[in-house]
């Protein structure tokens, strides 16, 4: 192989790591939005780090991570976002009680579609993949050998 090839296949494949490590950035931005969206629907508040003092204050914050501040009777759960919004997302037990049934529900959601799709395929031919059952001496089978 000359070194013109491989330099050219370095070149190519450093490429390829940027592009991808830049879409996976994206992607975890996309995520955090989503989220916030979610967030926002189930009531929480958003509070932005206008000020130097709220800046500083976000920023002693865990990230994307959800605390919960209790002052007397009246319980306040905290969602910091330093990177996308630079804010804060306030809410009640209420709010955050309909976070997490938003979250299950979209769980489910999502289950169910990726089943959904898993079985959609009316053109799949599964006897390309040679015999099944439990009886087959080669192939995919059940239990201990295969699925």
């Amino acid at each position: 192989m000359n070194s013109g090839s491989s330099g050219h296949r370095v070149a190519m494949i450093s490429l390829l790591l940027i592009v991808g490590a830049l879409s996976a950035c994206e992607t975890h931005r996309q995520i955090v939005a989503e989220h916030e969206d979610r967030l926002s629907a189930a009531g929480f508040i958003i509070k932005p780090a206008n000020t130097p003092e709220r800046q500083a204050m976000l920023a002693r914050l865990p990230g994307d991570k959800f605390v919960m501040r209790q002052n007397g009777d009246s319980i306040h759960y905290v969602y910091a976002d330093p990177l996308v919004c630079g804010c804060l997302y306030v809410g009640t037990q209420q709010a955050y009680n309909q976070y997490k049934t938003d979250e299950l529900a979209q769980r489910l959601a999502d289950e169910q579609q990726l089943t959904a799709q898993t079985y959609s395929d009316a053109s799949w031919s599964w006897g390309a993949w040679g015999p099944w059952g439990p009886n087959q001496e080669f192939g995919f089978a059940y239990g201990s050998w295969g699925w």
